[in-house]
């Protein structure tokens, strides 16, 4: 039986001849907020105020052409033959392990450059990172792609979904699994727990390393459920590879940062900093 269901229009307006895609407008949502949060702890952790913000200057365009490189190259064959498409970003089509690449590759030189902790700019934006991801996530929504394989339309009712997702997971003539938002839902409480660590006050960099391993636990899942992964070979899917390398690798700096004593500075050892400089000026008072 054909359903009669609109999907969402995946333009969400135009200026003249210029035409504004939902999933531009979600991953610059998405940016905006990581960025105000990671200024706004980064001040509290005695960075310099606009250091963020320089930083993204470089970080989002490298970001989005290396998301954008690694998903072409391991889909060369269609885009050798569609070289038109090449820069269609806004169709879908950039690799969120490409991004990543990019963007600690530039927060690495970056901090170099201005002296300043790379872990210590790393743990400040972790959360900021995955907050990012969960909101990106939605733009795959809009554009009915990154979801998993056909299920029933009473599958998702089950799942007390919005009718909005169950009818936008309507794509020609069948419903699938909304991976996308599995892995937004993961993202999210990946978010809170990244929160609720900074309290913990774990060691220096293992911030952003329990980000990896939270963030890749779930993307391996999700993976798995998926109907359009770039695949290594025939059985390997490139995301599950990589989210079991950056888990193992993560594991191993972890324990190698703790034995060199590379972390024995902790998260929250600015802010004591700052509250006993804050009491030694109302001492002198």
């Amino acid at each position: 039986m054909e359903e009669n269901f609109q999907p969402i229009d995946p333009i969400a307006f135009s200026l003249g001849p210029i035409q504004v895609h939902w999933y531009g407008v979600i991953i610059g949502v998405g940016i905006a907020l990581a960025l105000w949060l990671a200024m706004r702890e980064g001040e509290k952790r005695g960075l310099e105020k606009d250091l963020f913000a320089d930083l993204m200057l470089w970080a989002i365009p490298i970001s989005i052409l290396s998301a954008r490189i690694y998903y072409v190259l391991f889909q060369w064959d269609y885009y050798a033959q569609h070289p038109s498409e090449i820069l269609a970003i806004w169709n879908g089509g950039i690799a969120i392990h490409g991004a990543l690449i990019g963007a600690v590759a530039t927060a690495y030189i970056f901090t170099k450059k201005r002296n300043v902790s790379f872990w210590k700019v790393a743990d400040i934006a972790a959360p900021s990172i995955i907050l990012g991801q969960a909101i990106g996530r939605w733009g795959n929504f809009i554009n009915q792609e990154a979801h998993g394989g056909e299920v029933t339309r009473a599958f998702l009712e089950n799942l007390m979904l919005p009718e909005f997702i169950i009818n936008q997971m309507y794509i020609n003539g069948a419903y699938y699994h909304p991976t996308f938002l599995y892995e937004s839902v993961w993202n999210f409480l990946g978010f809170a727990l990244l929160i609720g660590l900074r309290r913990v006050n774990l060691g220096r960099g293992e911030l952003f390393l329990s980000y990896v391993i939270w963030y890749s636990i779930g993307r391996f899942f999700v993976e798995g459920m998926r109907t359009d992964s770039l695949m290594l070979t025939d059985f390997l899917r490139i995301a599950q590879v990589i989210s079991i390398g950056l888990i193992l690798l993560a594991v191993v700096l972890w324990f190698y940062r703790r034995m060199k004593g590379l972390s024995a500075i902790r998260y929250l050892d600015d802010e004591n900093t700052k509250s006993s400089k804050k009491q030694v000026k109302g001492n002198k008072k």
